[in-house]
């Protein structure tokens, strides 16, 4: 693949050209959708560590939230615009232990981060952008499922993932229960709820209403949606932390900053959400935050299986659901209902004051449950 170097653009995605950072890439061919489309010659970017053992039943897939990608650990450098969003989960020694374990990270399909989204290129050259269909969770793991057969995985030794990710390890579980052995589901629930929903709701209407949103064309413009994007971030990062965490973080402190045209005061958590907003509008696109959010809107392990119970019951793996204690926008009670519809399925609570993001955030507590979780087969 050649690297170029490109000016700025209007979206904050990886392009045909960026440098591919540690990424590879598998073209997985045509996929049909829930909703009656064809999404043509589908292209997934994915990271691995370590190495598929002879028997193949070592493989480990994490599965990133909503604005994260594949790239769960590792440095900033060439085609990685941060560092991963999972530190020293993964690595020699680590709790997903390199030396024994194959692990797999994909950028979710209608991502931004070199798999096939509304920035990627169609077949006319130009981006999808407003012409990217709609997708569904179920849609994402079919494509990931293709995926797993191209490295030649049949049966994932365990798949883990938290929020949007924790939807597609639990769908995973509901499509494919013969080819997951243990799945972990952090901080997420069967279904997508009436709150979730209407959070996102705003976010997706703060972007869309962008004036520089184009209707969903904006990639060929001087300047994309980026104040639109941001005021999503910010409606989000808001209930992805508790009240007590922000109001012990920030109460009604005030910055150190000359006063608004208006001559008002600048709070501490204002210029916190600031800084959000601007660093995802830096290395994230719009359609796509909007096209992610309504698949995790449409999320629902029952849909066409009668109930959670029925869409769990073929699973005969072992289920381990992570709430956090503090979560507001997953609260504890949906890992419950996740626990109580799948008979032996394990509740383990992560006790944080940060809120939704404990599962990001509480690193020592998640890896030790992983350690706990994830044995090596040969140490089994």
């Amino acid at each position: 693949m050649s690297v170029t170097t490109r000016p700025p653009t209007s979206s904050g995605s990886w392009r045909d050209g960026d440098h591919p950072g540690r990424r590879k890439f598998v073209t997985i061919g045509d996929l049909d959708l829930e909703s009656g489309d064809r999404l043509p010659d589908v292209v997934l970017a994915y990271e691995t560590w370590g190495r598929l053992n002879e028997a193949r039943d070592n493989a480990i897939l994490v599965e990133h939230a909503l604005t994260g990608d594949s790239h769960v650990v590792g440095p900033a450098g060439p085609g990685h615009p941060t560092a991963g969003w999972w530190p020293d989960l993964i690595g020699s020694g680590a709790p997903l232990d390199t030396d024994e374990l194959f692990v797999v990270a994909i950028n979710v399909l209608g991502g931004c981060q070199g798999s096939t989204g509304p920035g990627a290129p169609a077949a006319d050259g130009r981006a999808w952008g407003s012409r990217f269909p709609r997708v569904s969770i179920r849609d994402q793991v079919s494509a990931e499922a293709r995926l797993a057969d191209e490295l030649g995985i049949r049966t994932w030794h365990t798949v883990i993932g938290g929020s949007m990710g924790g939807m597609r390890t639990l769908e995973w579980v509901a499509s494919y229960p013969d080819r997951v052995a243990t799945a972990v589901a952090l901080a997420t629930s069967g279904y997508a709820t009436a709150e979730q929903i209407g959070w996102s709701q705003a976010q997706i209407l703060a972007i869309r209403n962008d004036p520089w949103f184009a209707g969903g064309d904006y990639y060929d413009q001087p300047q994309g949606p980026e104040v639109g994007l941001g005021i999503a971030r910010r409606i989000a990062h808001i209930t992805y932390r508790s009240e007590p965490e922000l109001h012990q973080r920030f109460d009604r402190d005030v910055r150190d900053e000359p006063a608004g045209d208006n001559g008002r005061p600048r709070y501490a958590v204002e210029s916190y959400l600031d800084h959000h907003g601007g660093k995802l509008a830096g290395r994230f696109d719009a359609n796509s935050y909007a096209v992610l959010s309504e698949a995790m809107n449409s999320h629902d392990l029952a849909r066409g299986r009668e109930d959670l119970r029925e869409a769990l019951a073929p699973f005969a793996g072992r289920l381990i659901v992570a709430p956090v204690d503090s979560d507001r926008l997953y609260p504890p009670r949906l890992s419950e209902e996740l626990a109580e519809a799948k008979p032996g399925a394990e509740l383990v609570t992560i006790t944080s004051v940060v809120g939704h993001d404990g599962f990001l955030t509480e690193v020592d507590q998640v890896a030790d449950l992983l350690r706990s979780v994830v044995v090596a087969p040969g140490r089994r």
